[in-house]
């Protein structure tokens, strides 16, 4: 489990139940499931978001925060095969230390750019609709990017701690990549209740507002798509909370609950609710890109364009064969037709002009010497 520590406990438990109960089993077997179909959908979905908003569209505010959002969501997508491997062998880690380490930061880091990525822009909406004035002076393009770096540094700052705690032990001839010894109960609070407050807590409150002012001022000014704002924001919170939510939970409840029940439950429940957590990879680039008009007017124009370049060369291929074969067809005619009367006075042949098109030329045989 990748965000759940693996204790001694949790090993002697292992160890005393090698093939774990029925219903541990159905869940592993979920979470491998939710696992597959989010590194398949997820890497789909957000490399098509880059090759949109990197290539297709036009840099704006809009599209660096979708291109640096898919970024980070493809990132860890990417690497998603790992936790999959290990998850299918009973979560046993082949892939060696540097690996472990290395996961376990992007992992992290996806976590902490994504959600501070989705702060910020439901910040920026927040201030595109309710100071208009400012935001078309401020709110450029440059300071985007910035902004992301900054996103990125912070990321990356915050996920190093975890990186450097993760390790791979060996318990009776197999290998786990769980947190080391090196990380005592105190650290181990102070990082989950950091990740808590950064990673939720914080970007929880900030969208929801965002959203709520966005929801007040769309509803003074358009009345008709109220219906459509209202469905996009209540979608985006639902999203935001149902993935992120249960899985703060079951780390909170493993942090502070003495309860044995508590813990094998957590342990238990763990994969199912950290895929949740994983799921919102797949959800950001339909929630925050694909309900964007300009990306779907980009998107259809760039398959559309894919399909029309496939077509038009199958069309000029085809339409080759057959005018050649039409043109062919036309000089045996006419070969055939011009014989009885001409045979004696002309000659025919096919002759390439400077662009290799093939031609029919007629020549007059009186034009050459007599032979006689």
């Amino acid at each position: 489990v990748y965000f759940f520590r693996i204790s001694n406990t949790t090993l002697k438990f292992a160890k005393r139940n090698p093939t774990g109960s029925s219903w541990e089993a159905d869940l592993r077997m979920l979470s491998l499931v939710l696992y597959c179909v989010i590194f398949v959908v997820g890497t789909l979905g957000n490399g098509l978001v880059i090759y949109v908003t990197g290539f297709k569209m036009k840099r704006t505010v809009n599209s660096v925060w979708f291109l640096n959002l898919a970024l980070a969501d493809f990132l860890f997508t990417t690497f998603l095969i790992f936790p999959i491997i290990s998850v299918s062998q009973e979560h046993r880690w082949i892939v060696g230390r540097v690996m472990c380490k290395l996961n376990t930061f992007v992992t992290v880091v996806n976590l902490f750019a994504s959600v501070l990525i989705l702060l910020a822009i439901s910040v920026d909406r927040c201030l595109a609709t309710r100071v208009v004035v400012w935001a078309q002076n401020k709110r450029t393009v440059p300071k985007a990017k910035v902004l992301c770096l900054v996103i990125w540094i912070i990321a990356m700052s915050c996920s190093v701690p975890y990186a450097t705690f993760r390790d791979i032990i060996e318990h009776e001839n197999i290998t786990y990549c769980v947190y080391s010894k090196q990380r005592t109960n105190e650290i181990h609070v102070i990082l989950t209740l950091f990740r808590f407050t950064v990673g939720f807590l914080i970007p929880f409150v900030g969208i929801s507002v965002s959203y709520v002012a966005i929801y007040c001022r769309a509803r003074s000014l358009q009345k008709k798509r109220q219906g459509r704002s209202r469905r996009i924001i209540i979608a985006v919170i639902l999203a935001f909370l149902l993935c992120w939510l249960p899985f703060h939970i079951f780390e909170l409840l493993g942090l502070f609950s003495k309860n044995e029940q508590h813990q094998a439950t957590v342990r238990a429940g763990g994969p199912v609710v950290v895929s949740l957590a994983f799921l919102n990879s797949c959800l950001n680039p339909i929630l925050y890109v694909f309900m964007c008009d300009d990306f779907q007017k980009k998107l259809k124009q760039s398959i559309c364009h894919v399909l029309e370049s496939a077509l038009a060369e199958e069309h000029m291929s085809f339409m080759s064969s057959r005018s050649l074969s039409a043109h062919f067809s036309k000089i045996t005619r006419r070969s055939e037709s011009a014989a009885p009367d001409d045979n004696k006075g002309t000659s025919s042949s096919l002759c390439p002009d400077d662009k290799g098109v093939l031609h029919f030329e007629a020549t007059d045989t009186n034009d050459y010497p007599n032979k006689e």
